[in-house]
């Protein structure tokens, strides 16, 4: 019998930029509207889409608990969110980046 052999090249990443990127992950940008919980903060995303029936472009917000590790996110602030394992009952994000500092104002309960 004749012996074949297989070679096979390395499947191994050749830039260091793929071995630090955490995968597909989802991101997010939106206002911070509460800051109130240690190393956590409150996300108000918004999205505008058109009504399925009438086709009038409608505004949906949506909020995120979002862990903030060195409690550098103020109210006000837009910040950019990225999706992570669960870390609590309800925060499923991570703060990546402040975008945009608010002007310091909290805003009034109505």
């Amino acid at each position: 019998m004749a012996e074949t052999t297989i070679t096979t090249a390395a499947a191994e990443p050749t830039s260091t930029s793929a071995t630090l990127s955490r995968g597909n992950r989802k991101e997010r940008v939106g206002e911070v509207i509460s800051n109130k919980m240690a190393k956590t903060i409150i996300v108000k995303v918004e999205r505008r889409f058109a009504h399925a029936k009438f086709k009038k472009v409608v505004t949906g917000y949506k909020k995120f608990y979002a862990h903030d590790e060195k409690g550098e996110a103020k109210v006000g602030d837009h910040v950019r969110i990225e999706e992570t394992r669960p870390l609590s009952k309800t925060k499923r994000w991570r703060l990546v980046a402040v975008v945009d500092r608010g002007s310091g104002v909290a805003p009034v309960a109505a």
